[in-house]
């Protein structure tokens, strides 16, 4: 059977073409599985020896809430969606004076491996296919009653791994029969896959692409993420510039200051020699504790003096607010909760 919300509404034009119904057949299916239908008897408006045929030959994904947690801090709210497989991810939806955020997952465990962060801690189980990253920001929605505005692959798992399911699902969440979020309100995070930027530099969508730095030397990165080992920070901001030619979009940095490791005087000023000119922007933010890594993060005084230096270099940079760290929900904090679940997936592929 096909996943028939990860199809593109063509492709499912096309189905219907094949089997002698109407083209208009497809929008309407197309407008239920992004509204919510998560069968297709409800697609009342459809005939029913149809909605038998589309039962044979598809299936409609829906997660499970396995766990839902609510920050008394901020009003963050935490899912853990448990999916038909048995794999597990989660998603964070944050409240913004511009609106409703959600962070999705794009993979079932990270591969990544950096040093700081607890997704890759339960292992690297599969990627999500679109339809299961387009779940996560429909069903946060219908559950929380937020209207969600704005994306950001920045949940477990590197987008760009999981590259063309991820491309496939801005398409389909862009789409105005959709959920119609513009491209504009969607964030990609990666952590540095300098091949692939260019290759999203080549689609020239409109969302924008945060790159996860938090170092501005090789030494450091490549102690903090593997994936800067035979790249190297050159090569990265080589990438990113290209990224901002082809598309005018501005990048967006983003370093987690780790104490007594990228926090230093000189870690600033070499991050402001190499931001210079590239008219991207900074976001700082203090690493969330994992209590499995042993990194902290940095001091108030630390930060100010990191500050204080990026400000004489006129970088153009944010001290961000963690959100739902009450309840690990925080930047990095994002994990596979069942590692059983997650573990015996992994044996049995």
């Amino acid at each position: 059977m096909l996943d028939i919300k990860s199809m593109l509404l063509t492709e499912i034009e096309g189905y219907f073409g094949s089997i002698g119904e109407r083209p208009y057949r497809a929008g309407q299916v197309f407008r239920w599985l992004h509204s919510g239908a998560d069968t297709f008897e409800k697609m009342t408006n459809l005939p029913l020896k149809l909605r038998e045929r589309l039962e044979a030959d598809f299936y409609i994904s829906k997660p499970e809430i396995a766990e839902r947690l609510v920050s008394g801090r901020d009003g963050t709210i935490k899912y853990l969606w448990r999916l038909a497989d048995g794999a597990a991810v989660e998603s964070v939806v944050m409240e913004y004076a511009h609106g409703h955020t959600v962070c999705i997952s794009s993979q079932a465990g990270c591969r990544m491996g950096c040093a700081f962060c607890a997704s890759a801690l339960g292992g690297f189980a599969r990627n999500l296919a679109p339809s299961e990253m387009i779940d996560q920001v429909m069903y946060s929605g219908l559950d929380s009653g937020k209207k969600i505005s704005n994306v950001v692959l920045m949940g477990i798992g590197e987008p760009l791994d999981n590259f063309e399911n991820v491309m496939r699902f801005i398409e389909l969440i862009n789409h105005p029969s959709g959920m119609n979020i513009g491209a504009r309100h969607i964030s990609i995070s990666t952590c540095g896959l300098a091949e692939m930027i260019d290759k999203l530099a080549e689609y020239e969508i409109q969302s924008t692409l945060m790159v996860s730095l938090h170092a501005p030397d090789d030494e450091t990165r490549s102690d903090l993420m593997p994936v800067n080992r035979g790249v190297g920070v050159d090569r990265l901001f080589e990438a990113c510039g290209n990224y901002f030619q082809k598309t005018g979009r501005r990048v967006s940095y983003e370093y987690a200051m780790i104490d007594g490791v990228n926090d230093s005087p000189e870690h600033a000023r070499l991050l402001s020699r190499r931001l210079r000119g590239t008219g991207s922007h900074l976001n700082l933010i203090r690493l969330s504790d994992v209590p499995e890594r042993p990194y902290r993060g940095s001091s108030r005084e630390r930060i100010n003096a990191f500050t204080k230096v990026l400000t004489e270099n006129n970088v153009n940079f944010t001290v961000r607010r963690s959100l739902g760290a009450d309840i690990s929900a925080s930047c990095g904090q994002l994990r596979l909760k069942r590692p059983t679940e997650a573990q015996a997936f992994i044996d049995n592929k």
